[in-house]
């Protein structure tokens, strides 16, 4: 069995930065993601997750983003209900999702489906500023609120249709959206930068999706790759627009 101090040395905090009672709790949810990396490392092309990603994954406090019936699990490697019919991702899959950018310091991020607010955060560790859009009002309020409470001032938050993106801070050097689309978004194709990546579940719900990889070359064009086979909430649209 992986020793408490063994798995603090693994995401590289010291036992003095981690005496609060949800560090094992982190300290497994992180093995358990590098576990699963290893495992499905031959469909994503990710066997190891990036030093700063898993950093980014051990710093940022996932019990703050669930509701306090389920603080419990915050830290299990499994998706969990945030009310209004959505959920969080597992925490595997953020951290995959992240990965897949291959994100610089630099980097402008862009975020389709807030939800928890959760995902924003661990991109704001890594990015120099993150615009995140959630269709769900009450979802996103709360979500803005607790982004503050906890520091985050490189995230920018808007409610409203993700479908679209966010036009006026195009282009994007990374693009992420946590909700399930039938077919990947023109207009986010052409908000992302060349250079830039997408990651982004595709299907039809109830049915298999898989999560893509989106490349956007020097030369405008776009390839894609099909990573893992998923399932996440459909994409919302705002039927009055």
């Amino acid at each position: 069995m992986r020793t408490l101090a063994a798995a603090l040395l693994v995401i590289g905090l010291t036992p003095a930065a981690a005496q609060d009672d949800r560090a094992p709790a982190r300290a497994a949810m992180i093995a358990d993601i590098a576990a699963m990396a290893r495992e499905t490392g031959g469909e994503t092309g990710r066997p190891r997750l990036a030093d700063p990603v898993m950093a980014a994954m051990a710093k940022v406090p996932r019990h703050r983003f669930v509701p306090s019936s389920q603080e419990a699990f915050a830290y299990d490697n499994r998706a969990l209900a945030i009310g209004e019919g959505q959920t969080i991702s597992q925490p595997y899959i953020v951290a995959l999702m992240t990965d897949l950018l291959d994100l610089k310091r630099s980097d402008r991020v862009l975020e389709i489906g807030t939800g928890s607010g959760y995902q924003a955060a661990v991109l704001a560790e890594l990015a120099a500023k993150v615009y995140t859009i959630e269709i769900v009002e009450p979802l996103g309020r709360r979500s803005a609120k607790l982004l503050e409470e906890l520091g985050y001032r490189n995230v920018e938050l808007r409610i409203g249709d993700g479908y679209g993106g966010w036009p006026d801070g195009a282009p994007f050097d990374a693009i992420v959206v946590t909700a399930a689309p039938t077919a990947v978004p023109q207009p986010l194709i052409d908000q992302l930068g060349r250079g830039g990546r997408m990651v982004i579940p595709v299907g039809e719900a109830g049915e298999v999706q898989h999560l893509l990889l989106v490349q956007k070359e020097r030369d405008g064009s776009a390839t894609t790759r099909r990573t893992l086979a998923v399932r996440f909430v459909p994409m919302t649209r705002d039927v009055a627009k």
